[in-house]
């Protein structure tokens, strides 16, 4: 099979293009031909190594990627409810490894059938995957109720672009998005479901004192800091992310945590969904469901496979237009 392997720990030019063995499923495991994969940040911080120690995530040589597309190749031994053929969006087990590929091996528990739902495969690995991840954070990690607001940061990123549309599906009343200033433009153009987008910079003026049941900061740094001011009386923030890249700003006052009864609660899906797996079919229906209703329809911007190292480049320098795909 054609794969892009990280030869070792660096900066994007580690990722190599190479002929590997095709992998055969085990017992439990569907085995898909892809036709697309997700570049997400988590694939550019494992390379970077800033992960490297962590138990359980991947060491050189390795191929990255968490989120395919494409249609099922093989059935491992006790595989049922798939066939040979079927379109399929599939998820890492949580090793963080596999998606840069033209075979991927996935544990049954961890792959959708997207067969009979228009959806364009390039669109479903970009949004499904993460669509996912959001409704199981709105109804397990928090709980989002029908009447409330909700303030997504880095309002059209990966993950946090799909959580207005779930939190549509949940009946929030209202979804206000915040971006930098340069993605301002992209923001006025985009077709998700929020009711208005502002300029992160301009934090908290720009929202004329308006506060939020629900606080989703996939970004960190300043915006998190910021973020206990702009809660409502009992709000809830939810933490997702790092984007930023800022790992010294963001403290949380406990002080404050405690005076405002706010909830901060951290959602890390590769180790939530392991220890919550009920909550991977609900999600996964409810994933497809925003999907087929327009309600993630995210920027997309494809390479081919043998451009990785491109598509990672333009996420380090924020200059990727929306989700990346790589296409084999």
């Amino acid at each position: 099979m054609k794969a892009v392997q990280v030869a070792r720990f660096g900066e994007p030019g580690v990722l190599t293009l190479t002929e590997l063995p095709d992998p055969v499923p085990g017992p439990g495991q569907v085995a898909i031909d892809v036709t697309h994969a997700a570049v997400g940040l988590i694939d550019v911080y494992l390379r970077q190594g800033l992960y490297k120690d962590r138990e359980g995530l991947p060491q050189p040589p390795y191929v990255p990627g968490l989120e395919v597309a494409g249609t099922v190749r093989a059935l491992g031994e006790g595989v049922t409810g798939f066939a040979p053929g079927e379109s399929v969006v599939a998820l890492s087990s949580g090793d963080g490894k596999g998606g840069y590929a033209s075979v991927f091996l996935a544990d049954q528990a961890h792959v959708v059938s997207t067969e009979g739902h228009a959806i364009d495969p390039a669109l479903a690995v970009a949004v499904i995957p993460n669509a996912l991840m959001a409704h199981v954070a709105l109804t397990g990690a928090i709980r989002v109720s029908a009447g409330e607001s909700v303030l997504v940061h880095g309002a059209l990123g990966a993950l946090a672009a799909t959580f207005p549309g779930i939190a549509r599906q949940l009946g929030a009343s209202r979804a206000v998005g915040t971006v930098r200033t340069e993605r301002l433009g992209a923001a006025a153009a985009t077709k998700l479901p929020y009711d208005t987008i502002v300029d992160s910079a301009r934090l908290p003026e720009v929202l004329g004192g308006e506060t939020f049941d629900v606080i989703v900061d996939p970004v960190g740094g300043p915006v998190r800091a910021q973020s206990l001011d702009l809660l409502a009386p009992s709000g809830r923030l939810l933490l997702v992310g790092n984007a930023s890249g800022d790992w010294n700003h963001g403290g949380i006052d406990g002080n404050r945590v405690w005076y405002g009864n706010f909830t901060v609660t951290g959602f890390n899906a590769g180790g939530y969904l392991p220890a919550h797996p009920e909550a991977f079919a609900p999600a996964a229906r409810a994933a497809l469901q925003a999907a087929t209703d327009g309600l993630v329809d995210v920027e997309l911007e494809t390479l081919p496979l043998a451009e990785a190292a491109t598509a990672h480049q333009r996420l380090e320098n924020h200059t990727a237009g929306g989700r990346t795909v790589l296409t084999m």
